[in-house]
């Protein structure tokens, strides 16, 4: 089996809170494949993105930490190097698309000035080459007129064009790892085809593995290969998609397939009523206590469920779940 790109294994991440020290990411572990999709989905709060910037280097200054764990990039341990070598890999190595392009991009550089830094930083390309590839790069994400739209500014475009010009950034230095939080919140149902189109396009072009945090199962279902679905800072299901979305072993996994309309439907040729995962996330103060977070929502709970943290119960076709009841499900 080939060594994977990324490997994280055991990874604790804790923020402090009002609370005290809370574990935001608990115990997780995965895998990333050279040129393999994935995605991490889960309602907000439920730790993806936090995932993301842990991977990053990214965690709050002073709130947040890696307590245990290790994270390999590469055959690099990331956990432990130094902020230098980290800002060496963030934006060339491993990219990052954030939620809302608006507030990411600087509204009073152009585009292309903040594509242009991008390659000058990590490239160590001139003023003039930066700007031509940044050019370049628009184009390749099928701005129209992109090398006349480089001297915009991020309020003179739409919010599709904006996010275009983010995943522009993300793919200025060919980064091994793409990672793309939320990258179509927002946006129309149009637009947000064009976006999942093109970075499929991209990653067949350029061989960039893609982490793709939603939570849409429908996007995951048209952009991954593997999905991981979180909970409560947890992992709660891992597996290939098609196999999850045709028989999740997670009350929770089958509660958020069962919240897409169509999705079961055009897989397995049967239809179900739309439905919702009654009751909310639990509050970050109750993330790491030794029981089943989701027993309060879950309509298969029994009394074994409350015996503590649920187990890890494997299948043959690649799928795991953190559940009792997973062979029931």
């Amino acid at each position: 089996m080939a060594t994977p790109l990324l490997k994280v294994e055991n990874l604790r991440v804790e923020l402090t809170t009002r609370d005290g020290v809370v574990p935001v990411i608990d115990d997780l572990s995965f895998e990333l494949g050279a040129g393999e999709s994935i995605s991490f989905v889960g309602e907000s709060g439920c730790g993806k993105s936090m995932t993301a910037l842990g991977i990053m280097g990214l965690l709050p200054e002073g709130i947040g930490r890696i307590a245990s764990g290790t994270i390999t990039f590469d055959g690099e341990e990331l956990t432990t190097a130094s902020e230098k070598r980290l800002r060496d890999i963030r934006g060339n190595e491993i990219s990052m698309i954030f939620q809302e392009p608006m507030t990411s991009l600087n509204p009073v550089y152009t585009v292309g000035e903040q594509i242009a830094e991008v390659l000058r930083a990590h490239q160590g390309l001139g003023h003039k080459a930066a700007w031509e590839r940044a050019g370049e790069l628009l184009d390749a994400v099928r701005i129209p007129n992109a090398k006349g739209r480089v001297g915009d500014y991020p309020f003179q475009m739409s919010g599709g064009q904006r996010q275009r010009v983010m995943i522009a950034m993300a793919l200025a230095c060919e980064p091994k790892i793409l990672i793309a939080d939320e990258p179509t919140t927002a946006l129309d149902v149009t637009v947000q085809a064009q976006i999942f189109d093109l970075l499929r396009d991209l990653r067949t072009q350029t061989g960039t593995s893609i982490i793709l945090i939603t939570h849409d199962m429908g996007a995951v279902a048209e952009m991954a290969e593997r999905m991981i679905v979180m909970y409560a800072g947890r992992m709660a299901e891992i597996g290939p998609v098609d196999q999850i979305i045709e028989h999740a072993h997670h009350p929770y996994t089958k509660g958020l397939i069962s919240c897409v309309p169509h999705i079961v439907s055009t897989l397995t040729d049967e239809r179900q009523d739309l439905t919702e995962v009654p009751g909310i996330v639990p509050s970050l103060k109750d993330f790491g206590k030794n029981q089943c977070l989701f027993a309060s929502r879950c309509k298969y709970l029994t009394q074994q469920c409350t015996k503590g943290r649920p187990p890890s119960i494997k299948f043959e076709n690649g799928q795991l779940a953190d559940c009792w009841q997973a062979e029931g499900v």
